[in-house]
């Protein structure tokens, strides 16, 4: 009973443990958007007046890299979590030390790859005018108005709902998907975090529109996400929003 009873608070201090790095790691990351995300405040376009050019060389790709990734983490880690706690809990029940942090570091690697290929794409968009560097977000209605109807007609899409249904099943995910050791669970964060980027990727687009470092649009774009994955509703909720997306890109076509 005694051995019972230490192997249970073992159990319970590690998955403590693993919350708090969990929570920390968010706190962190949402601290750093808060203070700019190291973009500084920069000078804004007066009206009828030309958008000062910025080059993007290596030190500024790198720097909004790594704005795009702490983002993602901030964004995405909440509604990871259920999965991460869920495996460590799993392998403490079977007796061995948990590798949540290979799968973590797997979880994040996609998220980082997904962060240089959103920076390198908002680096062609901002040489061809077609983002503000200043705002980082689209300058023309008509521009918003697509990427609406696009993550709105994403979100209706098979492949969403399939990436979803992962993300929103984690027994179901290690019963697919376990691999033993700390390869094995990096391994199943990548793949994880590939479903993620699959079930969200268009959603992450629409910063975009509000403006990549708008903190109120990053912040309703993170309870979207939590909510499809993390409520009973959640498929609905997806496709629910799909269709408002796709009417507010047509209302702002043709207003």
């Amino acid at each position: 009973m005694d051995d019972l009873t230490g192997a249970e608070r073992l159990a319970t201090r590690s998955r403590a443990v693993t919350l708090f790095a969990l929570a920390l790691l968010t706190l962190l990351a949402w601290t750093w958007l808060l203070q700019g995300a190291g973009m500084g405040t920069g000078a804004m376009p007066m009206d009828g007046m030309a958008e000062p050019a910025i080059a993007w060389d290596a030190d500024r790709f790198l720097l909004i890299a790594s704005m795009w990734w702490v983002m993602m983490i901030a964004m995405m880690l909440p509604s990871a979590a259920p999965l991460i706690l869920l495996y460590g809990r799993v392998h403490r029940h079977s007796g061995d030390e948990p590798p949540t942090a290979p799968f973590l570091a797997g979880y994040l690697a996609v998220w980082l790859a997904f962060a240089l290929l959103a920076a390198a794409f908002q680096g062609l968009l901002e040489q061809h005018g077609i983002v503000l560097a200043a705002t980082m977000a689209l300058p023309s209605g008509w521009l918003s108005a697509g990427f609406l109807i696009a993550a709105g007609l994403y979100q209706l899409t098979s492949l969403k709902d399939a990436c979803l249904a992962s993300c929103r099943t984690p027994a179901d995910f290690l019963t697919r998907h376990y691999h033993p050791g700390r390869w094995g669970a990096w391994r199943m964060g990548l793949i994880h975090g590939a479903y993620c980027v699959g079930c969200c990727w268009l959603l992450m687009a629409l910063l975009f529109v509000g403006g990549v470092m708008n903190l109120v649009w990053i912040a309703a774009l993170t309870l979207l996400v939590a909510a499809e994955k993390l409520l009973p509703g959640g498929p609905w909720i997806a496709r629910i929003s799909g269709v408002l997306f796709i009417l507010w890109g047509a209302a702002t076509l043709f207003a």
